[in-house]
């Protein structure tokens, strides 16, 4: 294996856990009743809350949704 196929497999790897943590947060936010649903649509990350649609990227997203949940849990 090369450098480049290494990076690129460093980079999957990277990706993989990003969105493994994205769904993990997205579905706790839904199971507390917090949005009501998320995806990807569009190259952009979708989030269903009250009526509204909400498109970040993954790491707005992740962001996003921690400080909902953290703010329910505070409260």
């Amino acid at each position: 294996m090369n450098d480049q196929d290494l990076r690129h497999q460093v980079e999957l790897e990277v990706e993989t856990m990003s969105i493994n943590k994205l769904t993990e947060v997205g579905n706790m936010a839904v199971s507390m009743g917090l949005i009501a649903g998320h995806g990807f649509r569009g190259g952009k990350y979708e989030i269903l809350q009250k009526g509204k649609v909400i498109l970040l990227s993954e790491r707005e997203a992740i962001s996003y949704l921690e400080q909902l949940i953290k703010s329910v849990m505070e409260s």
